[in-house]
């Protein structure tokens, strides 16, 4: 990394990164409404190797408070039953037929205040995530002024700093944002 516009978009890939982490792993939290997000990624034993939910079975939501899955090859209803215990998801799944029902209970106040706990962490993970990377782009950007050979002068490199600085506050900021609507949407009964 020897120059500034490098440091920048490799800077700003890597805030993204986290950001899209982020996004993912609050798909996967509860809410008071079902979501496919729920399922798609648990790990299923099938043909002799480990697959996410997603990929072996369509999810649907029919109500508000039911996912139906319906697995493509309806041999897997038994590992995907299995994959849903496993999961400690305190949901018992109904076989019916070559289907799966999951029916949602209502959420506890009391897990719906662990849960927007989580999301807190989460959210704090990745702004650690992205102040890691604020920092390892403030030490590049200070390489650049005490490289030999091409040298960058000192203003340039204020100019650089200020930018991942704005970086890392826009990030922070939709961070931030993210989890305010996700622990709303917990909180929601």
């Amino acid at each position: 990394m020897n120059d500034p516009d490098t440091i920048l978009l490799t800077t700003e890939e890597q805030m993204e990164k986290a950001l899209d982490y982020l996004k993912n792993e609050l798909r996967g939290i509860r809410t008071g409404r079902a979501s496919p997000a729920l399922v798609e990624f648990l790990k299923v034993e099938c043909y002799g190797s480990v697959s996410d939910m997603k990929s072996i079975a369509s999810i649907s939501v029919p109500e508000p408070t039911q996912l139906l899955i319906k697995p493509f090859d309806g041999s897997l209803v038994s590992a995907i039953k299995t994959a849903i215990e496993k999961a400690q998801m305190s949901i018992n799944p109904i076989v019916e037929g070559k289907q799966i029902r999951l029916m949602l209970p209502a959420m506890s106040q009391e897990r719906r205040q662990k849960d927007a706990a989580r999301i807190k962490k989460m959210g704090e993970e990745a702004k650690v995530v992205i102040r890691n990377a604020r920092r390892d782009a403030n030490k590049h950007a200070d390489a650049l002024g005490k490289g030999t050979g091409h040298h960058v002068p000192e203003d340039e490199i204020k100019t650089l700093k200020e930018e991942i600085q704005a970086l890392l506050e826009k990030f922070e900021a939709d961070v931030d944002r993210r989890i305010e609507e996700k622990t709303k949407e917990v909180m929601t009964v």
